[in-house]
């Protein structure tokens, strides 16, 4: 018998984890961190449901943290085994492990010096130690060679088109059942990054739900002219909380072509990232994951992602000397939900001043600071303190990376039979219950949301 288990990312959009027993072997599809809400966090720090030495391999489908931020948990509980990613992939978490590990250990540190955590002392969820064991473990695979990954059972990686890297996972088990995992599914006719590569077929369909019940608006690039336009004549900031990973490079290749054609002043604009810096130099290494459009601007040897006036920060000096700057300016820098990194120190010092905008530009979580900014809070609590906000907070949905229900409802158009069974997971209830109506009236699918902790038959 086969099975599937959701461990993670069922129910809400973080912590992707499902763990795949078939043939006398485990696989775990991805090992995510939870984010967002108090009670979602707290299972980081939980024993994992099954014990890290009895898996077999384990099987990450992009680098976000939501699906990777684990993986030093689970090195360090004891999984020797191979973690096996595109080579996009291995190169981000390269920088994104680390400074994950990081930011944990030097949130605790300033819980300890400034005594506003319950845990006496305060620690790290994982070291920077343990992050380098995990990469230690990865294996790069190639897209469309089908590889070993456990006994019979083998998966072939295809674009995803969600961020550089991006793969869906297609699980063979053997003379069994073939599992489709969509990771996180990406936009059409996007700068930077290939469409998402259709899928021909799966007995069983693991599909994200992130915006299940929603399409993204058009005209971002005019909203997001618009938002620039305006804080430069206030003489603001433009502060904009951004995924390190193709949030950041997605916006600076919009606001370099905006500045070419005229439609943004050309402003100062820093990126405030040591790990969006490295990440930015990253994209431009592999060809394999980006579009002809970017290839050739590549080619031609002119700026990518890259304004006029553009400043990378990698030192704290360098971050520091920022808080002297007055508008108008546009400062990028992480994390995307405003969930730690230099982001907060930004948003402490400029949240007051009223010339400020802030610019959601992804998914804000449940629990996130990005989501109270982003439902109107009037006060926001980082270092212990109450911030008061007194700035614009201005949100642009159409920058999201996942796709929305009309690009999932294409994306499913590509099977050439439709899947036994679809589970939907990664993505909040009301999400999920949305995308499973759709596919429904349009398909006639049998697709049901999957619940958190069950585990289910697969034959």
């Amino acid at each position: 018998m086969s099975t599937i288990q959701f461990l993670g990312a069922a129910g809400t959009v973080t912590g992707s984890m499902h763990l795949v027993t078939a043939n006398g072997r485990r696989v775990l599809l991805e090992c995510g961190l939870f984010q967002g809400l108090k009670e979602l966090r707290e299972r980081n720090w939980r024993e994992p449901p099954f014990d890290p030495k009895s898996l077999d391999a384990v099987v990450i489908s992009h680098a976000h943290i939501d699906h990777t931020g684990s993986l030093p948990l689970l090195v360090r509980r004891g999984y020797r085994g191979p973690i096996f990613c595109t080579a996009a992939t291995a190169d981000l978490l390269g920088v994104l492990l680390p400074d994950a590990a990081h930011l944990q250990e030097e949130e605790a540190d300033r819980a300890n010096r400034y005594g506003y955590s319950k845990h006496k002392p305060a620690l790290p969820l994982y070291t920077a130690a343990d992050a380098q064991r995990a990469l230690g473990q990865l294996e790069r695979s190639v897209y469309h060679q089908p590889f070993a990954v456990a006994g019979d059972l083998t998966v072939t990686y295809r674009l995803a088109g969600h961020i550089l890297g991006a793969a869906t996972v297609d699980l063979k088990l053997g003379a069994g059942p073939r599992i489709v995992f969509s990771g996180d599914l990406g936009r059409y006719d996007r700068p930077i990054l290939p469409d998402p590569e259709p899928v021909p077929e799966a007995d069983v369909l693991l599909l994200e739900s992130t915006y299940g019940d929603r399409e993204h608006p058009a005209g971002t690039a005019d909203e997001l002219a618009k938002v620039v336009k305006e804080t430069a004549e206030r003489g603001g900031t433009l502060l904009v909380p951004a995924f390190v990973v193709d949030r950041t490079q997605e916006l600076l290749w919009m606001f370099q072509h905006l500045e070419e054609e005229g439609r943004i002043p050309v402003l100062p604009v820093y990126v405030d990232s040591p790990s969006a810096t490295d990440v930015t130099e990253i994209y431009r290494r592999h060809a394999e994951d980006i579009d002809g459009e970017m290839k050739g601007e590549m080619a031609g040897g002119g700026r990518t992602l890259r304004t006029k006036h553009c400043e990378f920060c990698r030192s704290a000096e360098e971050s520091k000397r920022l808080n002297a700057l007055h508008g108008p300016v546009i400062i990028i820098s992480s994390s995307g939900m405003a969930t730690g990194g230099r982001i907060l120190h930004h948003l402490q010092q400029r949240l007051p001043d009223p010339r400020t905008t802030v610019l959601l530009v992804g998914y804000q979580a449940a629990g996130t600071r990005g989501r109270a900014l982003q439902d109107g809070a009037k006060t926001l609590k980082m270092f212990g303190a109450d911030v008061p906000v007194r700035a614009r907070v201005e949100t642009i949905h159409g920058l999201s990376a996942h796709a929305d229900r009309a690009e999932t409802l294409r994306w499913l158009g590509g099977f050439t039979r439709p899947p036994r069974a679809t589970y939907l997971v990664h993505g909040e209830p009301e999400s999920a219950r949305g995308l499973s109506q759709a596919i429904a009236t349009k398909y006639g699918w049998v697709v049901r949301v999957a619940q958190d902790g069950e585990s289910v038959d697969i034959g």
